[in-house]
Formats: structure tokens, C-alpha cells, sequence
């Protein structure tokens, strides 16, 4: 059997954060061949920059086993390289140099740098621009001396962390398909693409296979083979087919209660995040539901019909899942009779309706009894966010901070003062 060009074995990443350890890939394992294009999705913090990193060689995973051409790697693959979400660019230099840097790194004769450099910009579309700075470029430009930049070093490994995410819908599209072209055509010598992405339609508009990723920890749960000819059709029946099946995986089933609202921090059990979205999206997701007939509706057709990426739209979701507004099952979201009857309500009674339901999450629970025995019923928010930090890694257990703060705030449970960082019950105590 011929040997893989990528392969991860049993990878698993651990992060330490003082005494505490965060798993953040658990046992990922995968392979990558020569002409596959491969697309790693899944919801926000689930590994995915973490494994192409680790792919890359940009970072050693804690255990576990990355092969190249059969080999270990060891250190960082000269035979691959990177394009970011955000395009770090060289202000400074022109977009003829700011190409040319990646060769000068590996040493090429300034000549020759400048005929490759040259030649990848013809090919990216980039020909008459030279002599611009970056500020003088849009974002889709701006992006495309990022793949020029990759892709002069003639990488064999193409790896691209969500590449179009910071682009305008159109740019995004338009740069996807100039992409396409150059990898489908040969017009590029790269022999593999790995792509990291949360897009579901962008996932089946480019991939050949797509890995998808659950969290906590980050890890496999499926693998779906695109089979669709190029140029792949987002209206055609059997891609929209292909996306449904992919927002069921992603979506999942609602569970009953208990798993779904999980434990309380420093009790046993599994502590359920929040689902990083703010109280604003969730009122107008149940607001289009309630518009609808039936109060039900084909996930990936709601996320064409609002005009909202599909990572956004399943928080959204699990959020309203989580408060009990909507059920989850086969791609499908329908609201329950809660949901309706907060579509429905006024303001200040929807307000009481989502407090009631805070109420009900463990860790609004714990934090309401945490004010309860406070001294004057006040909480430095710092102690707060340590008290996550114990359960969560900083930088997700400050996304927590803000979640709990936006939807306490809504549903008048507390109050927080951003001035001095202290949350505080109602109601609200007098100056001295």
C-alpha cells in the first residue's frame, strides 16, 4: 500500500493553565493523500487550528504520532506552509516584497526571487500590483498575496486556516473559486490541500472528504467522501442534500435535560459551556421560527434565508436548545411551546421568562448563590473569572465571563458595573 502523505496517529493535545490541564485533541487520528482535498469542520474550539498546527509541525502534541512521507516529523515540515484568517502582511513592504520574504527566508538568490515572486502573482491575479502596499488593497486582495506568499515556496502541503472568514461574502466567494481553479488545473505543484474551516457550505464546495469535529474534547466524530463533480452547484439538489446531512451531524439530537444542562462548577459531573453568542441573535432566531408555520425549520435553509454563516446559526441554536425554546433532530429546529410563547410575549415578560429559565442552568445557579453569601451581595468579577479559569482554559473561560454577564444582564438577574468590574444584585446599592 502506498504511503500516506500526512498521517496523525492518535494525536492528543494537553494544555496547562497553573495546577489545572485542559484536553484540548483527544486521539485525533487521520491520514492525508497526494491529490485530496481535505477539510477538517467543526464548532468554535473544538481543535482545528490546534491539529493543523500540530500537522504542520508547528506545534508538538502532547502525545501521539505525526508521519510525513512515512517519516516522523520532527520540528516544523519544510514542505508545507500556511495561509492565516487574518493576512499579516508587511505593511511596510510592497506586494512584490512582502512575496518575496518567504523565499529570502530559504535563501534564494534575490533574482530568482523576484522571477518566482513575479510568476505566482500572474497566476493568483495579482499582475500589475507589484508595486502597491498592502493598505492600498481590498481584503480579497489583500488575502490573495497571502496564498501568493504560501504557495512561492512551492509547498507540497497547502494548509489554510480559515482562509476567507475575514472577507465579505462576495470576496469570499470570488477568491474559493480563483482557488479552485488554481488547484484543479495544476497551475499550482502543490500535491494536497489541508483546510480548516467552519463553514458547512464551504466545507462541500471545495473538499473531497471532510473530517468532521465535535469539542470538549476536540475529536472525530465522522468522516463524509464528497463525491460531487467540480464545479459544484450550491443550488443543486444533491449539494443541498450533501449540507443537510452535514448541519445533522454538526447539530446533533436534543438530549434530555440532565445531559443538556450538565453540572455546576466544582460539582461532579461535566460543566456545559454556553454557547458563545449574545442574547440579540437568540430573540430574533426564535422570532424567525415563530414567523414560520409550524415553528419548524431545515437548518441550512435557514442559514441561506437570514444571510448568516452556519457556525453562527448553530450557536444560536444550541443556545436556544439549552434554554429549552427549541428541540434539535435531523437537521431540523422546531420551537417548543416555551419558545412560542416567548416569541410571543412582550418585553418585559420575555425578560421574566429568560430569567426564569437562567434560573434552571447550573452555572447561573452557582453564581446566584455565590451572590447570595457575598458580603453585601457583591462579586469582583475577577473572582469570577478565576473561579471559571479552574473549570475552563482563560481564553474560553473569559468568553464565559461575557456570555454570563450579556444574558444575566437581560434577564435582570444581576447587575454588573464595567467601570469597576463588580456584579452586584438588585437592587442596586446607594453610593456611600
Amino acid at each position: 500500500m502506498a504511503e500516506h502523505l500526512l498521517e496523525l496517529r492518535n494525536v492528543s493535545q494537553v494544555y496547562r493553565s497553573g495546577d489545572r490541564e485542559f484536553l484540548a485533541l483527544k486521539e485525533v487520528s487521520l491520514t492525508l493523500d497526494e491529490g485530496e482535498f481535505l477539510v477538517l469542520l467543526g464548532p468554535s474550539g473544538c481543535g482545528k487550528s490546534t491539529l493543523l498546527r500540530i500537522a504542520t509541525g508547528l506545534q508538538r502534541p502532547t502525545s501521539g504520532e505525526v508521519l510525513y512521507r512515512g517519516e516522523p516529523l520532527k520540528g516544523v515540515n519544510p514542505r508545507a506552509t500556511i495561509v492565516f484568517q487574518t493576512f499579516a502582511l508587511f505593511p511596510w513592504l510592497t506586494v512584490l516584497e512582502n512575496v518575496e520574504v518567504a523565499l529570502a527566508a530559504g535563501g534564494v538568490p534575490p533574482e530568482e526571487r523576484r522571477r518566482r515572486a513575479l510568476e505566482i502573482l500572474d497566476r493568483v491575479g495579482l499582475d500589475g500590483f507589484e508595486g502597491a502596499y498592502p493598505r492600498e488593497l481590498s481584503g480579497g486582495m489583500r488575502q490573495k498575496v497571502g496564498f501568493a506568499r504560501a504557495m512561492v515556496v512551492e509547498p507540497e502541503l497547502l494548509c489554510l486556516d480559515e482562509p476567507f472568514s475575514a472577507l465579505d461574502v462576495l470576496s469570499a466567494a470570488a477568491l474559493r473559486g480563483e482557488l479552485l481553479e488554481l488547484w484543479l488545473s495544476g497551475r499550482i505543484p502543490t500535491k494536497a490541500i489541508l483546510m480548516v474551516t467552519h463553514n458547512i457550505e464551504e466545507a462541500v464546495l471545495l473538499g473531497d472528504r471532510i473530517v468532521v469535529m465535535e469539542k470538549d474534547p476536540g475529536r472525530i466524530a465522522t468522516e463524509v467522501r464528497v463525491s460531487l463533480p467540480h464545479p459544484r452547484n450550491a443550488n443543486d439538489p444533491s449539494f443541498r442534500a450533501l449540507v443537510d446531512e452535514v448541519y445533522a451531524m454538526l447539530a446533533g439530537e436534543t438530549q434530555p435535560e440532565a445531559l443538556e444542562l450538565g453540572s455546576a462548577p466544582g460539582e461532579p459531573g461535566k460543566l456545559r459551556a454556553l454557547p458563545d453568542v449574545s442574547v440579540t441573535p437568540i430573540t430574533g432566531l426564535l422570532e424567525a421560527l415563530a414567523a414560520t408555520p409550524g415553528g419548524r425549520r431545515d437548518l441550512s435553509k435557514l442559514a441561506d434565508e437570514l444571510g448568516v454563516d452556519s457556525d453562527h446559526l448553530l450557536r444560536t441554536t444550541e443556545a436556544l436548545e439549552l434554554l429549552g425554546f427549541v428541540t434539535v433532530a435531523k437537521g431540523d429546529v422546531a420551537l417548543t411551546p416555551l419558545g412560542e410563547t416567548f416569541a410571543e410575549a412582550e418585553i418585559l415578560a420575555r425578560k421574566e421568562i429568560f430569567a426564569a429559565r437562567l434560573r434552571r442552568l447550573p452555572i447561573f445557579r452557582w453564581l446566584l448563590e455565590l451572590l447570595e453569601a457575598a458580603e453585601g451581595k457583591r462579586l469582583r468579577g475577577e473572582v469570577v473569572r478565576r473561579a471559571l479559569e479552574l473549570e475552563f482554559p482563560p481564553a474560553e473561560a473569559e468568553k464565559q465571563f461575557q456570555v454570563i454577564i450579556d444574558w444575566g444582564r437581560y434577564a435582570e438577574l444581576f447587575a454588573y458595573d464595567d467601570s469597576t468590574g463588580v456584579l452586584y444584585l438588585e437592587p442596586i446599592p446607594t453610593s456611600a
